[in-house]
């Protein structure tokens, strides 16, 4: 099961970046934090781990394999959505 788009309005903390990168991601359901310390303190006083997104909409290879369009079903789906939000530290 996955998220509409329609329901997909809500920005996440990354709305507050500068980067154009993390931007592109400011509106995924997956509440990601920037590299940060406060991710890393929060992660440790929460005692999660971290779940560490490797960039894939920058990478060459993701994008000509199309597994941009495999990360997008994923990160919708609502079992990956409630189990990183809650049981690990998405940065």
């Amino acid at each position: 099961m996955t998220i509409p788009n329609k329901e997909i309005r809500r920005a996440n903390r990354l709305i507050k970046e500068k980067s154009p990168y993390l931007l592109q991601h400011a509106y995924n359901p997956v509440d990601l934090f920037a590299w940060s310390n406060e991710a890393f303190e929060k992660a440790q006083s929460e005692d999660k781990p971290v779940f560490l997104s490797i960039g894939y909409s920058t990478c060459h290879w993701c994008q000509f394999h199309k597994i941009r369009q495999l990360n997008r079903a994923y990160y919708m789906s609502l079992p990956f959505i409630y189990q990183t939000n809650n049981q690990y530290m998405p940065v």
